[in-house]
Protein backbone atom coordinates (compact mmCIF):
# COMPACT_ATOMS: atom_id res chain seq x y z
CA UNK A 1 0.00 0.00 0.00
CA UNK A 2 1.25 3.46 -0.82
CA UNK A 3 2.26 5.67 2.09
CA UNK A 4 -0.17 8.26 0.78
CA UNK A 5 -3.14 5.89 0.44
CA UNK A 6 -6.30 7.11 2.12
CA UNK A 7 -7.21 5.57 5.46
CA UNK A 8 -10.33 3.38 5.52
CA UNK A 9 -13.57 5.23 6.20
CA UNK A 10 -14.28 5.98 9.87
CA UNK A 11 -17.36 4.27 11.30
CA UNK A 12 -19.76 5.92 13.75
CA UNK A 13 -21.85 3.44 15.73
CA UNK A 14 -24.98 4.09 17.69
CA UNK A 15 -25.00 1.98 20.88
CA UNK A 16 -28.57 1.10 21.86
CA UNK A 17 -29.98 -1.19 19.20
CA UNK A 18 -26.67 -1.53 17.32
CA UNK A 19 -24.01 -2.69 19.78
CA UNK A 20 -26.27 -3.68 22.68
CA UNK A 21 -29.79 -3.66 24.10
CA UNK A 22 -29.92 -2.21 27.63
CA UNK A 23 -26.20 -2.92 27.96
CA UNK A 24 -26.45 -6.55 26.83
CA UNK A 25 -24.21 -7.02 23.76
CA UNK A 26 -25.95 -8.05 20.56
CA UNK A 27 -24.62 -11.27 19.03
CA UNK A 28 -21.54 -10.66 16.89
CA UNK A 29 -21.29 -6.95 17.66
CA UNK A 30 -17.99 -7.04 19.65
CA UNK A 31 -16.38 -9.17 16.97
CA UNK A 32 -17.64 -6.85 14.23
CA UNK A 33 -16.14 -3.79 15.92
CA UNK A 34 -12.83 -5.61 16.36
CA UNK A 35 -12.88 -6.50 12.66
CA UNK A 36 -13.55 -2.89 11.64
CA UNK A 37 -10.64 -1.70 13.77
CA UNK A 38 -8.40 -4.44 12.36
CA UNK A 39 -9.02 -2.87 8.93
CA UNK A 40 -7.58 0.38 10.28
CA UNK A 41 -10.93 2.12 10.72
CA UNK A 42 -11.57 4.59 13.53
CA UNK A 43 -14.72 3.48 15.33
CA UNK A 44 -16.57 6.02 17.47
CA UNK A 45 -19.70 5.37 19.52
CA UNK A 46 -22.20 8.20 19.04
CA UNK A 47 -25.16 7.81 21.36
CA UNK A 48 -28.26 9.79 22.24
CA UNK A 49 -28.30 8.03 25.62
CA UNK A 50 -27.54 10.83 28.07
CA UNK A 51 -28.28 8.94 31.28
CA UNK A 52 -24.96 7.15 31.82
CA UNK A 53 -21.65 8.93 32.28
CA UNK A 54 -18.96 8.48 29.65
CA UNK A 55 -16.96 6.33 32.07
CA UNK A 56 -19.99 4.09 32.62
CA UNK A 57 -20.55 3.68 28.90
CA UNK A 58 -16.87 2.94 28.30
CA UNK A 59 -16.89 0.40 31.17
CA UNK A 60 -19.95 -1.37 29.76
CA UNK A 61 -18.27 -1.56 26.36
CA UNK A 62 -15.10 -2.89 27.98
CA UNK A 63 -17.12 -5.60 29.75
CA UNK A 64 -18.39 -6.64 26.32
CA UNK A 65 -14.81 -6.89 25.06
CA UNK A 66 -14.85 -3.54 23.25
CA UNK A 67 -12.11 -1.09 24.33
CA UNK A 68 -13.56 2.40 23.95
CA UNK A 69 -11.52 4.87 25.97
CA UNK A 70 -11.95 8.27 24.34
CA UNK A 71 -14.29 6.88 21.69
CA UNK A 72 -17.72 7.65 23.20
CA UNK A 73 -19.66 10.81 22.27
CA UNK A 74 -22.94 11.38 24.10
CA UNK A 75 -25.89 13.69 23.60
CA UNK A 76 -25.23 14.98 27.13
CA UNK A 77 -21.84 16.28 26.00
CA UNK A 78 -23.44 17.87 22.94
CA UNK A 79 -26.11 19.50 25.13
CA UNK A 80 -23.45 20.92 27.44
CA UNK A 81 -21.98 22.89 24.53
CA UNK A 82 -25.25 24.86 24.45
CA UNK A 83 -24.69 26.01 28.04
CA UNK A 84 -22.25 28.71 29.08
CA UNK A 85 -19.73 28.25 31.92
CA UNK A 86 -21.12 29.66 35.15
CA UNK A 87 -24.79 29.23 34.21
CA UNK A 88 -27.19 27.53 36.64
CA UNK A 89 -28.87 24.57 35.00
CA UNK A 90 -31.91 22.62 36.15
CA UNK A 91 -31.17 18.99 35.27
CA UNK A 92 -34.12 16.81 34.34
CA UNK A 93 -31.95 13.85 33.45
CA UNK A 94 -29.30 11.46 34.66
CA UNK A 95 -25.72 11.53 35.92
CA UNK A 96 -24.37 11.78 32.38
CA UNK A 97 -25.97 15.21 32.03
CA UNK A 98 -24.61 16.34 35.40
CA UNK A 99 -21.12 15.16 34.45
CA UNK A 100 -21.15 16.97 31.11
CA UNK A 101 -22.40 20.22 32.65
CA UNK A 102 -19.80 20.15 35.40
CA UNK A 103 -17.07 19.58 32.82
CA UNK A 104 -18.44 22.59 30.96
CA UNK A 105 -18.12 24.73 34.09
CA UNK A 106 -21.87 25.14 34.62
CA UNK A 107 -23.71 24.56 37.91
CA UNK A 108 -26.26 21.73 37.71
CA UNK A 109 -29.13 21.81 40.24
CA UNK A 110 -32.14 19.63 41.00
CA UNK A 111 -35.81 20.42 41.22
CA UNK A 112 -35.54 21.58 44.85
CA UNK A 113 -33.14 24.39 43.84
CA UNK A 114 -34.68 25.46 40.53
CA UNK A 115 -35.16 29.14 41.30
CA UNK A 116 -33.24 31.51 39.06
CA UNK A 117 -31.88 28.92 36.65
CA UNK A 118 -30.63 29.97 33.24
CA UNK A 119 -31.23 26.69 31.39
CA UNK A 120 -33.32 23.53 31.75
CA UNK A 121 -31.63 20.45 30.26
CA UNK A 122 -33.82 17.40 29.74
CA UNK A 123 -32.71 13.84 29.03
CA UNK A 124 -33.92 10.29 29.56
CA UNK A 125 -34.48 9.30 33.21
CA UNK A 126 -36.84 6.84 34.85
CA UNK A 127 -37.89 8.93 37.87
CA UNK A 128 -39.60 11.68 35.85
CA UNK A 129 -42.95 12.70 37.34
CA UNK A 130 -45.62 15.38 37.26
CA UNK A 131 -43.94 17.54 39.90
CA UNK A 132 -40.70 17.64 37.93
CA UNK A 133 -42.60 18.57 34.77
CA UNK A 134 -44.29 21.41 36.64
CA UNK A 135 -41.00 22.74 38.06
CA UNK A 136 -39.18 22.51 34.72
CA UNK A 137 -42.01 24.13 32.76
CA UNK A 138 -42.23 26.89 35.35
CA UNK A 139 -38.51 27.60 35.05
CA UNK A 140 -38.84 27.87 31.26
CA UNK A 141 -41.84 30.19 31.52
CA UNK A 142 -39.75 32.32 33.89
CA UNK A 143 -37.11 32.75 31.19
CA UNK A 144 -34.83 29.70 31.25
CA UNK A 145 -33.80 28.19 27.92
CA UNK A 146 -35.05 24.65 27.22
CA UNK A 147 -32.43 22.22 25.90
CA UNK A 148 -33.09 18.55 25.13
CA UNK A 149 -30.27 16.05 24.97
CA UNK A 150 -32.30 14.24 22.31
CA UNK A 151 -35.80 13.87 20.92
CA UNK A 152 -35.99 10.06 20.62
CA UNK A 153 -39.60 9.10 21.30
CA UNK A 154 -38.63 5.59 22.40
CA UNK A 155 -35.66 3.67 23.79
CA UNK A 156 -35.00 0.08 22.66
CA UNK A 157 -34.82 -2.73 25.24
CA UNK A 158 -34.76 -6.54 24.99
CA UNK A 159 -38.48 -6.45 25.84
CA UNK A 160 -39.43 -3.84 23.25
CA UNK A 161 -39.38 -0.05 23.13
CA UNK A 162 -40.06 2.12 26.18
CA UNK A 163 -40.65 5.90 26.32
CA UNK A 164 -37.47 7.83 25.57
CA UNK A 165 -36.07 11.24 26.32
CA UNK A 166 -38.14 12.83 23.57
CA UNK A 167 -41.34 11.74 25.29
CA UNK A 168 -40.20 13.42 28.50
CA UNK A 169 -39.14 16.71 26.94
CA UNK A 170 -42.39 16.82 24.94
CA UNK A 171 -44.42 17.13 28.13
CA UNK A 172 -42.24 19.94 29.46
CA UNK A 173 -42.23 21.76 26.12
CA UNK A 174 -46.02 21.63 25.77
CA UNK A 175 -46.52 22.82 29.35
CA UNK A 176 -44.02 25.66 28.88
CA UNK A 177 -45.28 26.65 25.42
CA UNK A 178 -41.84 26.57 23.76
CA UNK A 179 -39.88 24.32 21.44
CA UNK A 180 -36.67 22.85 22.87
CA UNK A 181 -33.26 23.21 21.28
CA UNK A 182 -32.19 19.62 20.63
CA UNK A 183 -28.49 18.72 20.90
CA UNK A 184 -28.25 15.02 20.00
CA UNK A 185 -28.58 13.19 16.71
CA UNK A 186 -29.59 14.31 14.11
CA UNK A 187 -28.80 17.91 15.08
CA UNK A 188 -25.81 20.16 14.55
CA UNK A 189 -24.37 20.17 18.11
CA UNK A 190 -23.75 16.42 17.84
CA UNK A 191 -22.35 16.83 14.33
CA UNK A 192 -19.89 19.42 15.66
CA UNK A 193 -18.85 17.01 18.44
CA UNK A 194 -18.19 14.25 15.89
CA UNK A 195 -16.16 16.57 13.67
CA UNK A 196 -14.02 17.60 16.62
CA UNK A 197 -13.51 13.99 17.70
CA UNK A 198 -12.22 12.84 14.32
CA UNK A 199 -10.23 15.99 13.66
CA UNK A 200 -12.37 17.35 10.85
CA UNK A 201 -13.67 20.79 10.08
CA UNK A 202 -17.49 20.99 10.06
CA UNK A 203 -18.82 20.01 6.65
CA UNK A 204 -19.71 17.01 4.49
CA UNK A 205 -18.03 13.71 5.41
CA UNK A 206 -18.81 11.43 2.45
CA UNK A 207 -16.20 8.86 3.52
CA UNK A 208 -17.78 8.36 6.97
CA UNK A 209 -20.33 5.61 7.70
CA UNK A 210 -23.01 6.17 10.34
CA UNK A 211 -24.47 2.90 11.67
CA UNK A 212 -27.81 3.09 13.44
CA UNK A 213 -31.15 1.43 14.06
CA UNK A 214 -33.45 4.46 13.76
CA UNK A 215 -33.96 6.42 10.54
CA UNK A 216 -35.38 9.50 12.30
CA UNK A 217 -32.19 9.98 14.32
CA UNK A 218 -29.32 7.98 12.85
CA UNK A 219 -30.44 8.27 9.22
CA UNK A 220 -31.06 11.98 9.37
CA UNK A 221 -27.84 12.41 11.36
CA UNK A 222 -25.97 10.75 8.48
CA UNK A 223 -27.60 13.34 6.21
CA UNK A 224 -26.53 16.14 8.57
CA UNK A 225 -22.97 14.86 8.37
CA UNK A 226 -23.09 14.22 4.63
CA UNK A 227 -22.14 10.62 5.51
CA UNK A 228 -23.37 7.21 4.35
CA UNK A 229 -26.11 5.61 6.45
CA UNK A 230 -26.02 1.94 7.40
CA UNK A 231 -29.37 0.81 8.86
CA UNK A 232 -29.27 -2.26 11.07
CA UNK A 233 -32.44 -4.13 12.01
CA UNK A 234 -31.45 -5.05 15.56
CA UNK A 235 -33.15 -2.19 17.40
CA UNK A 236 -36.04 0.21 16.85
CA UNK A 237 -36.47 -0.70 13.15
CA UNK A 238 -37.17 -4.45 12.99
CA UNK A 239 -36.64 -6.69 10.00
CA UNK A 240 -39.25 -6.07 7.30
CA UNK A 241 -40.46 -2.72 8.70
CA UNK A 242 -41.11 -0.03 6.10
CA UNK A 243 -38.93 3.07 6.26
CA UNK A 244 -40.19 6.65 6.55
CA UNK A 245 -39.64 8.86 3.50
CA UNK A 246 -36.63 11.12 3.15
CA UNK A 247 -33.72 8.76 3.71
CA UNK A 248 -32.46 5.86 1.60
CA UNK A 249 -29.80 3.86 3.48
CA UNK A 250 -26.59 3.10 1.65
CA UNK A 251 -26.73 -0.22 3.52
CA UNK A 252 -29.92 -1.89 4.82
CA UNK A 253 -28.62 -4.88 6.75
CA UNK A 254 -29.48 -7.32 9.49
CA UNK A 255 -26.79 -6.34 11.97
CA UNK A 256 -23.35 -4.85 12.49
CA UNK A 257 -21.62 -8.07 11.45
CA UNK A 258 -23.36 -7.84 8.07
CA UNK A 259 -21.77 -4.42 7.49
CA UNK A 260 -18.33 -5.87 8.10
CA UNK A 261 -19.04 -8.57 5.55
CA UNK A 262 -20.22 -6.05 2.93
CA UNK A 263 -17.26 -3.71 3.46
CA UNK A 264 -14.85 -6.61 3.17
CA UNK A 265 -16.02 -7.65 -0.27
Amino acid sequence: MSATAAAPAPVLCDLDGVVWLSGVPLPGAPEAIAALRAEGRRVLFVTNNSWATVDQQEATLAEAGIPASGDVITSAAAAATLVQPGERVLVCGGPGVVEALEQRGATPVGRDHAGGVDVVVVGFHRDFDYDEMAVAAGAVRAGARLVATNSDATYPTPHGPIPGGGAIVAGIAVAAGVDPVVAGKPHEPMAAAVAAAIGRDPGPMPDVIMVGDRVETDGFFAATLGAAFALVRTGVTPSGAALPPGITPAYDIADLASLVELLGR
